[in-house]
């Protein structure tokens, strides 16, 4: 496989596309991009400073703000993927609290925090040899992308699976607040006017509901082998 090629992986949140994004880079040896960390770091960084919380919201004050936002990405060999870094902070873990959760999408809806990081995305696949998964990857960010995916599940399965994860990391909640975030998530991504969540009239849409992982990625890598071959 010595084509390289752009891959787009869109869909619901706790679908699982990062899941499958890392797999499909581990074995093609590709860079992989996780969008929705670089949403939680702008979400972490807003909650930190004061602009966010459950009854305020300072959108001008977080708008004027990006420019001291900072973000990279670093491998880290023993886990086997790159961690999220906020102005040189690591900040991958408090990033995937259901705090963070509950005010990213209200993050992703405006315009310029949207501007700043597909600027970002498309700089960081030029070269191609990438698997960027995210909302608006195959519609906005790579819209030429030579494989599109697009993933979704039912919103109790996609909650279910969010919900085993938190509590595996030893976070305290119920299904029903994962339940309602995987919803209000839902709604607000595929209502916000700017790169709502659509699928890409090319995409390839699957739906994992009743996917083991292991199935879902050997689907996948036969649809990029047909591309790359």
């Amino acid at each position: 496989m010595s084509k390289k090629i752009t891959i787009a992986i869109d869909g619901f949140s706790s679908t699982g596309k990062s899941t499958l994004a890392k797999q499909l880079a581990k074995e093609l040896e590709y860079v992989y991009v996780d969008t929705g960390a670089m949403y939680r770091a702008v979400t972490y960084f807003a909650m930190q400073n004061g602009y966010v919380s459950n009854d305020f919201f300072d959108k001008e004050t977080l708008v004027n703000s990006l420019s001291a936002i900072k973000l990279h990405f670093e491998f880290n060999a023993e886990l086997g993927f790159a961690e999220m870094f906020l102005n040189d902070e690591n900040v991958e873990l408090p990033i995937r609290t259901l705090e963070v959760s509950n005010f990213v999408s209200k993050i992703a809806e405006i315009s310029e925090v949207r501007a700043k990081l597909v600027e970002q995305q498309q700089s960081m696949g030029k070269n191609k040899g990438i698997v960027m998964d995210g909302r608006d990857i195959g519609t906005v960010v790579f819209p030429d992308a030579e494989l599109k995916i697009f993933m979704t599940a039912s919103p109790e399965t996609r909650a279910q699976r969010r919900f085993d994860e938190l509590v595996s990391k030893g976070q305290a909640v119920t299904f029903e607040q994962v339940l309602h975030n995987v919803q209000e998530r839902d709604y607000i991504d595929t209502h916000r006017a700017d790169s709502p969540l659509v699928k890409a009239e090319d995409a390839i849409e699957i739906d994992n509901s009743y996917l083991t992982k292991e199935e879902q990625f050997s689907l996948v890598l036969e649809l990029v082998e047909e591309v790359i071959n």
